[in-house]
């Protein structure tokens, strides 16, 4: 059967894929544009299984807020140019706005939340594995109910996000906290907070810094109680020098501003995926010997 340029159309308009997969399509099934997006769905499937197992270490994270409730969510996929493109943008939105509305238990409750759209996360994820050709995941999120009388949030670009709950001072000082926390890292919000795994490890490195200085045991359990307080206060929110005043901490800015901060969560996009090392040279002198 022949194949005209308006069913290919209409088949591009209501899928989203390209011209010559509408075409392959719908003469596989004789022109019938609603069996094509099935059989296109179900190919879409397979394409998704195929890619799964590809490391997904770009993408973006997404922050959206309503009321006292707010979400931050992690968005993978393989490239920046796909990062960036309006059909990632906007799962990554529809996404956060779902887990907003109805926050999921898990991973597999949040792979079967309803879209506006219709479509289940996880459907709306495999059909755009299928169009844009890489793997997509829906790598991690938070939701924060909130305790405080405010949300501080901060996007740097799309890569790294934080979400912080404060009590007391202004819009202002929410905002100013959430990029101070984009910028500093800190690992919690108070140094007893400070998980006691990362404690004992960071003493022995010091300790044994320490020891190699050759000074008597009293003097390197003194360097050592030293180091350990100034490491606590770098990776703990309250005794980090504040950004954009570092003569003041965050402890005491809060402080004056009789404020204080409840939980932050703070996102950067791949923090932790080993992501490959691509050697453009040695990946073309492949396909060469190959040839």
């Amino acid at each position: 059967m022949a194949i005209n340029a308006g069913q290919v159309k209409e088949l591009r308009e209501r899928t989203g894929a390209g011209m010559m997969e509408c075409k392959k399509a719908l003469v596989q099934t004789d022109g019938d544009i609603d069996a094509a997006i099935e059989l296109m769905r179900k190919q879409g499937l397979a394409k998704a299984d195929k890619k799964a197992g590809r490391v997904a270490a770009d993408g973006q994270v997404v922050i959206r807020a309503e009321g006292s409730r707010a979400v931050i969510a992690e968005i993978n996929c393989e490239t920046d140019f796909v990062a960036n493109g309006e059909d990632f943008t906007g799962f990554a939105e529809a996404v956060a706005a779902a887990i907003l509305a109805s926050p999921p238990a898990d991973a597999e409750a949040l792979a079967a939340l309803p879209l506006a759209s219709g479509e289940t996360v996880d459907e709306r994820r495999r059909a755009l594995v299928a169009k844009l050709g890489e793997n997509i995941d829906v790598r991690r999120f938070q939701v924060i109910e909130r305790q405080g009388d405010q949300f501080g949030i901060y996007r740097h670009g799309v890569r790294i996000g934080v979400l912080v709950d404060v009590s007391g001072g202004d819009e202002g000082l929410a905002r100013d906290l959430a990029m101070h926390i984009a910028a500093s890292r800190p690992a919690c919000v108070q140094r007893a907070e400070v998980p006691a795994a990362l404690l004992e490890r960071e003493k022995d490195i010091i300790a044994a810094q320490a020891r190699e200085s050759g000074k008597p045991d009293n003097i390197i359990e003194k360097m050592v109680e030293g180091r350990l307080r100034k490491f606590v206060d770098e990776i703990a929110l309250l005794g980090q020098p504040f950004v954009k005043a570092p003569e003041v901490t965050v402890e005491k800015l809060l402080h004056q501003d009789k404020a204080a901060v409840n939980s932050f969560v703070r996102f950067e996009v791949g923090e932790g995926i080993e992501k490959k090392a691509d050697n453009f040279a040695a990946e073309v002198m492949a396909q060469v010997r190959g040839g």
